[in-house]
């Protein structure tokens, strides 16, 4: 396959990856199926089965390029920073400002990792994650590079990393608008820097 090609193929695989996102925010991840992702990208659904082997498939695809989105999202602005607070304050307001943004995508986020299934039907939920995710590594990160350069004082990394997370989370479960979601994180910043400082 040529460069053309596989760009091609790749605008093709995000196309439907899109309605896939589209399909699972209107009608959840029970009542999605590959006809009505078909339909909704305006292709076959044979056009679906060229590039994913199944629903599955598909999800697991989507599932990935959600976290993918997420992931390049917050770490790009975590990145911008130097000093720990301000990774840290970089990173709670990332997270939060992608919920806003892509309010969508959490929505297809969650119906798939509380609906889809491994093949020994377990959820995805409750499947133990032997690495740790990037998000979660990258914030303990932040936490210890404050700890070592004495921006912040002592504190288990792990549970104050449980926490912002825990709070992060719960916001993206509770409907908000912009105005409130941004009074969270100006509130959520201000509680962490007492804890960790």
């Amino acid at each position: 396959m040529d460069d053309r090609q596989s760009f091609i193929a790749e605008a093709r695989r995000e196309q439907i990856i899109k309605a896939a996102i589209d399909v699972l925010r209107e009608i959840g991840y029970v009542s999605t199926s590959l006809g009505k992702i078909a339909k909704k990208a305006n292709i076959s659904t044979g056009l679906i089965s060229y590039h994913f082997s199944g629903k599955e498939d598909l999800m697991n695809n989507t599932l990935m390029y959600l976290v993918e989105n997420e992931w390049n999202f917050i770490n790009e602005r975590v990145a911008r920073k130097h000093s720990a607070t301000e990774k840290l304050i970089a990173f709670i307001e990332a997270n939060l400002a992608h919920q806003i943004t892509n309010r969508i995508n959490n929505i297809a986020l969650i119906e798939i990792v509380f609906n889809a299934r491994t093949p020994d039907h377990v959820p995805y939920y409750l499947l133990e994650d032997d690495e740790e995710d990037l998000k979660s590594g990258l914030l303990k990160e932040i936490l210890l590079q404050g700890q070592e350069s004495k921006e912040f004082g002592e504190f288990n990394p792990k549970v104050i990393s449980t926490v912002i997370q825990g709070a992060i989370s719960e916001s993206m479960l509770t409907s908000q608008n912009e105005s409130s979601i941004e009074e969270f994180s100006e509130e959520l910043v201000k509680s962490i820097l007492k804890i960790v400082k």
